[in-house]
């Protein structure tokens, strides 16, 4: 109950304060720098995403289960997840720069540097938040992403003050509240950040790393799409659309934190204490599908006030065309769940095949309603193919939880396998 009491204020606060930014950097820069600079952002997460490898995930699982070596299966992970996400980011400004030299997405030195040092804190951050929740020790997690939301924050307002108003500055506060974030969460938990990382052991992270390898295949599949959205925004339609795009997006996203949040810490949870498993997963479920249905109805009655909360113009810009994009929510949280299915049966390879078809379906869908019907188009394609995800992901959960309760007391017997694991 602390653990997810405490993700659960993180991850309102970190929203919250993130709609601040948000409607902060929407009024005070132009509508074309903000489609961008998000754009720019949604491929620093993107690399990010590939490069955490799965890592984190496998932390989530696996520190309990490895009681005196946890530290250095950290310290294992962190080394390897930074060096990659830094080597991908890398590898994606030189191809930028040779692919795109007249019209190149990231601009100057300085702009270069500021994405590669934010694509490896980016691996970093997910890294020690995984560890903190595996950890069950979520007070951390928390602590970081309340920093993060309002350094960043603090930092916008300071360089629009300034008259900074570029992508670049933009790019540059988000990494800046990165780096600040986790030297206040060790000063704040005084050394905790530091005493979750001990000298690699990669004796151990060798012997997971099929683990890994399944936990990366799932991670990827499942969240690629939604992560480079803004970017796809970009290319398919204008900066200017995606700056209207991204701040409803950006509500949306904030929004599926808390089904996400709710569905990941089952995994140490029910790994602890398999006996519950039945009843947990219940009350997640439940609680994130109506936080989601009550998400998509008020973005649906009030879409256009809420986009002329940010810039008078955006409405305008968009019309009604975003109305629907809350109800996305709904697949996303069944898709969330089954995820975590997934990975306490140890079947996340099987699963990632499933999850990259679905992900192959929302992109195709995407482009399509992209080439057919503008914004509006895209944004149907986005809900129905996700809402497809959601009711086949609905069927697997109904049918594990039914073989769950089947499976009785018996089941419970043995405390290291996980029930869902049938």
């Amino acid at each position: 109950m602390l653990n997810s009491s405490a993700l659960a204020i993180g991850t309102i606060a970190a929203a919250g304060l993130g709609f601040v930014y948000w409607w902060l950097a929407a009024r005070l820069f132009p509508p074309e720098v903000i489609g961008k600079a998000a754009a720019l952002l949604s491929v620093m997460a993107f690399v990010g995403l590939l490069g955490e490898g799965g890592l984190g995930t496998l932390l989530m699982g696996e520190i309990v289960r490895h009681p005196g070596r946890d530290r250095g299966l950290v310290g294992a992970a962190a080394s390897i997840g930074v060096v990659l996400g830094v080597g991908l980011a890398v590898v994606f400004v030189f191809g930028d720069a040779y692919l795109n030299s007249s019209t190149e997405s990231i601009g100057g030195w300085l702009q270069r540097v500021a994405f590669v040092l934010g694509c490896g804190l980016t691996v970093l951050a997910m890294m020690v938040d995984q560890a903190f929740v595996g950890n069950l020790r979520s007070t951390g997690r928390m602590i970081r992403q309340v920093l993060f939301s309002t350094f960043k924050l603090l930092l916008i307002a300071c360089a629009a003050a300034a008259g900074h108003t570029s992508s670049a500055a933009l790019l540059l506060t988000w990494v800046a509240g990165l780096l600040a974030s986790f030297v206040g969460v060790d000063l704040l938990t005084r050394g905790g950040a530091r005493r979750l990382v001990g000298a690699p052991d990669f004796q151990l992270l060798h012997i997971l790393r099929r683990k890994v390898v399944d936990h990366y295949a799932l991670d990827v599949a499942l969240q690629a799409p939604s992560v480079i959205m803004p970017y796809l925004v970009l290319v398919l339609l204008s900066p200017t659309t995606n700056a209207a795009f991204v701040a409803l997006w950006m509500l949306v996203s904030m929004a599926s934190l808390i089904p996400a949040a709710m569905a990941t810490v089952l995994f140490p949870v029910i790994r602890a204490c398999p006996k519950q498993s039945r009843h947990d997963v219940l009350v997640s479920v439940t609680a994130s599908l109506l936080f989601s249905l009550v998400c998509a109805v008020i973005i649906f009655t009030y879409s256009q006030q809420i986009l002329a909360v940010f810039n008078p113009a955006y409405p305008e810009i968009a019309g009604s065309s975003l109305r629907f994009l809350g109800f996305s929510l709904l697949g996303s949280t069944l898709k969330f769940h089954a995820c975590t299915l997934a990975r306490l049966g140890d079947r996340m390879r099987k699963a990632s095949r499933w999850f990259a078809l679905g992900g192959l379906l929302e992109l195709c869908f995407v482009v399509a309603g992209a080439k057919l019907g503008g914004l509006q188009g895209l944004v149907l394609g986005w809900t129905l193919a996700v809402s497809i995800e959601g009711a086949c992901a609905a069927l697997i959960l109904a049918f594990a939880v039914k073989l769950d309760s089947a499976a009785g007391p018996a089941q419970h017997e043995r405390p290291t396998e996980s029930p869902l694991q049938t």
